[in-house]
């Protein structure tokens, strides 16, 4: 089922997603909705929080379009590892049409749980420890906007509460 991806300056993108004590049949089934709701968008990530589920759950799919599907589920996610530095322009679902420059870590080891709750670590970097970082942030309720200067940040800000008001009013 396709949810609804929550767009800024929605509050409740500052929730932070809870850690999941054990990997249910709800669980999968807000995995399989994430899934089909990202690809629908489309997007290369989806956080939990970005659709309202506070949850420590993210997916992520790097695959070019013409590639296979290559979905990465990530429950409970933690960063242990993080190596150099790199800017990437990232793009978020939750900020329709707004892209930006973000300073990340250019190589991550992230340790989380699989669908079926069986732990792994993965060191990644480029565009996939790029959005490791990125869906991270949401479940700690950090956004997009929150690595913009100042000007940028407001000029964001304006912009997404416009179009939230335009939305709103049809």
């Amino acid at each position: 089922m396709i949810r609804t991806i929550l767009h800024y300056p929605d509050k409740r993108l500052r929730e932070h997603g809870a850690r999941i004590a054990e990997v249910t049949p709800a669980i999968q089934q807000l995995i399989d909705d994430m899934a089909e709701t990202m690809y629908a968008a489309p997007g290369v990530g989806l956080a939990a929080t970005q659709i309202g589920e506070k949850v420590a759950l993210f997916i992520i799919d790097i695959a070019d379009e013409d590639a296979p599907s290559e979905l990465r589920v990530f429950i409970n996610p933690e960063i242990i590892e993080r190596d150099g530095e790199i800017t990437w322009q990232e793009g978020c679902l939750s900020f329709p049409s707004v892209q930006e420059d973000v300073d990340r870590a250019e190589r991550v080891t992230v340790r989380a749980q699989d669908r079926d709750g069986k732990p792994f670590e993965l060191e990644a970097d480029g565009l996939l420890a790029v959005a490791i970082q990125h869906e991270l942030d949401h479940l700690n309720g950090v956004l997009m906007i929150d690595h913009m200067g100042p000007l940028k940040k407001r000029l964001t800000h304006r912009k997404m509460v416009k179009r939230a008001e335009e939305q709103a009013s049809t």
